[in-house]
C-alpha cells in the first residue's frame, strides 16, 4: 500500500484535491479532523490543555473553547509551543495507527491520502513514500483564504507567515498540483495522480 502525504499552505486548495481523490475512492486521513477529535470532551489532550494553557480554555459544557484559544496563541508563541507540544505527538501517532489500520486490512487500498497541512513544518515526510503539494501563488492563496473564512488579508498574511514558504514546500514534493487554473485542470491532474500511484502499488 502507498503513503501518499498532501499538503500546502492556507488557501491552496487542499480540501477540493482530498474531494477528487475521495471519488475515486481512495482513503483520506484527515489530520485536522484528528485534532478536532483529540480535544473532544473526556479526551487526554483536552486535559492537557487546561492543566498547562489554563482552565479559561474550557468552556462550563466541557468543550474546548477555540475561538479563544485561537486568539491567545496568535499572540503568544510560547503559547502556541505549548499547545503544539500537547496535540503534535498525538496527532502523529493516531496517523500512524490509522495508516496501519488500512494497511493490515485483507483487502487493503492499493494507497492512501494523508492531508497533513503541517506535514513539512512537523516533519512527516519520512512517513510517506510521495508527498503532494497542492500549489498556488501567494495572491491567490489570500484570495482563497478571505472569501472562504471571511478572513482580512492581514489575517491570512499572519497564518501565511506561520506556515512553511512555498519555496520550502516544492522543494519536499515529489508530486505537484498546480491550482493556479480552474478546477477543471486540478481535476485533470488529479486523475493523473490517481492513475499513477495506483500503477506504482501493483509494479
Amino acid at each position: 500500500m502507498l503513503k501518499v502525504g498532501l499538503t500546502g499552505g492556507i488557501g491552496c486548495g487542499k480540501t477540493t484535491v482530498t474531494r477528487l481523490f475521495q471519488q475515486y475512492g481512495v482513503p483520506v486521513i484527515d489530520a485536522d479532523q484528528i485534532a478536532r477529535e483529540l480535544v473532544e470532551p473526556g479526551q487526554g489532550a483536552l486535559q492537557k490543555i487546561s492543566d498547562v494553557l489554563g482552565k479559561q480554555f474550557i468552556k462550563a459544557d466541557g468543550q474546548l473553547n477555540r475561538s479563544l484559544l485561537k486568539e491567545s496563541i496568535f499572540s503568544d508563541n510560547h503559547q502556541l509551543e505549548q499547545l503544539e507540544s500537547i496535540l503534535h505527538p498525538a496527532i502523529r501517532q493516531e496517523v500512524v495507527e490509522q495508516m496501519l489500520q488500512y494497511q493490515c486490512k485483507l483487502s487493503p487500498p492499493s494507497y492512501i491520502i494523508v492531508d497533513v497541512p503541517l506535514l513539512v513544518e512537523k516533519g512527516y515526510q519520512d512517513l510517506f513514500d510521495e508527498v503532494v503539494v497542492v500549489d498556488c501563488d501567494e495572491q491567490q492563496q489570500i484570495e482563497r483564504a478571505s472569501q472562504r473564512d471571511n478572513m482580512d488579508e492581514q489575517a491570512v498574511r499572519a497564518i501565511m507567515h506561520k506556515q512553511t514558504g512555498r519555496k520550502e514546500r516544492l522543494e519536499i514534493a515529489t508530486e505537484t498540483l498546480d491550482n493556479t487554473g480552474s478546477v477543471e485542470a486540478l481535476t485533470h491532474q488529479v486523475e493523473a495522480l490517481h492513475k499513477i500511484f495506483s500503477l506504482q502499488e501493483s509494479l
